[in-house]
């Protein structure tokens, strides 16, 4: 691998430096042919780099780790992990780097990591790579939801290798270079806490702290406080995915960040049919992470990050337990606030509509939901023209029209403000249906499909013309749909 990149660009080592015990040195693998199919500009843009650059033959290498700045350190990052309920004390990036740390325009730490660039020790035998579909998959659903005002994990480009790689059948190969304020896990501070070392887990939780959460230091109880700060931006991020009907499909407890972002887009999709059991992943046959019990195993998730760092907390393993659980009780009351905020939101309710009548709004439109299974994204979208006196759209969507219209009235005499509505009620988000035909079209080398949706989707409330068939249901027929992990 060259070191020879473009000399106004810098790549900062910092986690590699401070936690050297779980950053093992790697490099990516070779690509002798790679050919850009997604660059994100206005993120590039953001990280200080010119998307000209990275257009180049220097900038391609860089976004497949093949030629990096001076003093670059890339690195496998090593954790373990609940999978399924299922503790692996031994994970760690099979087939990623994290290339290094860059400062963006705005003076945040931002990680570059890549996904698909070959194996590394971790791999637990695999291949190590990625095909073009899972990756633009990434692409796409990671940058709608940031346009939804989702913190998450961002997607800064693909590029093809020219590589092919086995699956089911033979695809073609491509990298993801992703952005993140971090790619601490949950499963770090496991991988750590099992190693028994006391001064690493503190190391690491330091990091954590001045990374993510500056504020616990002022704490008289800094771990204690790093461990709330979790469990808060865990609750409200969870939240926010429910009110969207974001379905994360793998909520392993490597796969959920102590920055509170969401990360590692796999067999992800967003509910069609409103039902609270909706599960996507061909993987998850028992339902375990299907959409109703997010809430559940997110707050599942932080119990084994209070274990992995109860040896931080004070007063004895009593004492420190009971710390624990006091602040994990937190989850529950901080996920119900952004929620119920978020559905009176939804719903356009007034300030002055009391808690009480707004649950009882809230409550009716979930039944309707469930009761006629309709289409979650258009029911609250198209709400918002029933708030303007045209109920029709909304009202078609409910086979109950009698019940439909008893909620509705009620709703309507809230008085609910229809343009708050549509800031928040998407009108087009990563429709299943229409995912999978751009996945398909770019595997054969046309990105135009994909180019559509991911304009579409990276402006989902300004509703526009032409734009009709993405802001529309899954076609009859669409269905059983499954995701996979792209692995």
């Amino acid at each position: 691998m060259s070191t020879a990149a473009s000399p106004t660009f810098t790549l900062g080592g910092r986690f590699a430096r401070d936690l050297a015990e779980l950053a093992l040195p790697w490099q990516a693998e070779e690509v002798a042919d790679p050919r850009l199919l997604v660059l994100n500009e206005p993120l590039a843009g953001q990280l200080g780099l010119d998307p000209a650059v990275l257009r180049s033959e220097e900038g391609l290498a860089l976004l497949t780790g093949n030629r990096l700045p001076d003093g670059a350190t890339p690195v496998a990052q090593a954790y373990a992990g609940h999978q399924f309920g299922f503790y692996a004390p031994r994970l760690g990036d099979g087939r990623a780097l994290l290339l290094g740390e860059v400062e963006d325009t705005g003076g945040r730490l931002r990680d570059i990591h890549l996904k698909g660039s070959g194996p590394t020790p971790f791999a637990r035998g695999g291949d190590g790579f990625a095909a073009v579909g899972p990756m633009l998959r990434e692409y796409i659903v990671s940058e709608a939801m940031h346009a939804l005002g989702i913190p998450t994990t961002r997607s800064l480009a693909v590029v093809a290798t020219g590589r092919r790689v086995r699956r089911d059948t033979v695809l073609p190969g491509a990298v993801l270079a992703r952005v993140a304020e971090s790619h601490l896990r949950v499963g770090s501070f496991q991988y750590v806490r099992a190693t028994g070392d006391a001064d690493l887990l503190r190391r690491l939780a330091d990091h954590a702290i001045a990374r993510h959460h500056p504020g616990a230091a002022e704490s008289e109880q800094p771990y204690l406080a790093l461990f709330r700060a979790v469990v808060a931006a865990q609750a409200a991020l969870v939240a926010r995915w429910m009110l969207v009907g974001f379905i994360h499909g793998v909520m392993n407890t490597d796969n959920m960040t102590i920055s509170g972002e969401t990360i590692d887009y796999g067999p992800c999709a967003f509910m069609d049919a409103f039902d609270p059991a909706t599960v996507y992943s061909s993987i998850d046959d028992a339902g375990r992470y299907a959409y109703r019990n997010q809430p559940l195993v997110a707050e599942w998730n932080l119990a084994r990050l209070a274990e992995a760092l109860l040896p931080l907390f004070p007063g004895t393993e009593d004492e420190a337990v009971g710390a624990a659980q006091e602040a994990l009780a937190g989850f529950r009351e901080q996920y119900s606030q952004t929620w119920s905020a978020g559905m009176r939101a939804k719903l356009g309710l007034p300030a002055g509509v009391d808690g009480e009548a707004a649950s009882s709004l809230v409550d009716g439109a979930i039944a309707l939901l469930q009761a006629s299974r309709a289409d979650y994204t258009s029911f609250f979208r198209t709400l918002g023209a029933a708030a303007r006196g045209n109920p029709e759209q909304a009202r078609n969507l409910v086979p109950d029209t009698a019940a439909f219209d008893a909620w509705a009235e009620r709703w309507r005499a809230a008085g609910p403000d229809a343009e708050a509505m549509d800031r928040v009620n998407p009108a087009y988000i990563p429709r299943n249906h229409l995912v999978e035909e751009a996945l398909a079209a770019a595997t054969e080398e046309d990105l135009e499909p994909f180019g559509s949706l991911l304009e579409a989707v990276t402006r989902p409330y300004e509703e526009r013309p032409g734009l009709a068939r993405y802001a529309a249901p899954a076609p009859e027929g669409f269905g059983p749909y499954r995701t996979f992990c792209g692995t």
